[in-house]
């Protein structure tokens, strides 16, 4: 599977080692930076062209990371066609429900509230988990995929 990455400085280290692993089990994957750490640097500038790159079809997923993950699955969220889940921690069990019920194609992670290892963990739950595709989860994510318009519902 194709997975675009970006952060900024606040996921720099975590990234590095989720492309490592990504890398390591056969993934391809196409690094949006952050490339080296900056402290000024913005999430915005690296994780919007990682969720490009999944609504061109140039990867099937993306995962981003920051500090909290919050700010950088909002900026993804506004991109047309992203459907980002926010992980900092926890019960993993989230993560299968983004995927089996939101079909969510970005994954946002908490840097400073994980393990490398429990990421590590967690990308792998999410990435070998499918979309159950449902009939009501497809027309849930039909209706706010139109959210744009007043049509929606």
């Amino acid at each position: 599977m194709k997975i675009a990455l970006g952060t900024d400085h606040a996921g720099f280290e975590l990234k590095e080692a989720v492309k490592a692993h990504l890398e390591n089990h056969g993934h391809e994957v196409a690094d949006y930076g952050a490339y080296e750490y900056d402290k000024d640097d913005d999430y915005p500038d690296f994780v919007l062209p990682a969720c490009w790159a999944v609504t061109d079809g140039e990867a099937e997923r993306a995962i981003v990371f920051g500090g909290s993950g919050q700010g950088e699955a909002i900026a993804a969220n506004k991109v047309t066609g992203v459907r980002a889940a926010v992980w900092y921690g926890g019960d993993g069990a989230i993560i299968e429900l983004s995927r089996e019920h939101n079909n969510a194609n970005v994954l946002s992670i908490g840097a400073r509230f994980v393990s490398v290892d429990e990421a590590l963990e967690t990308v792998d739950r999410w990435l070998e988990t499918d979309f159950s595709n449902d009939e009501r989860h497809v027309r849930r994510i039909t209706k706010f995929e139109n959210a744009n318009t007043h049509d929606a519902l």
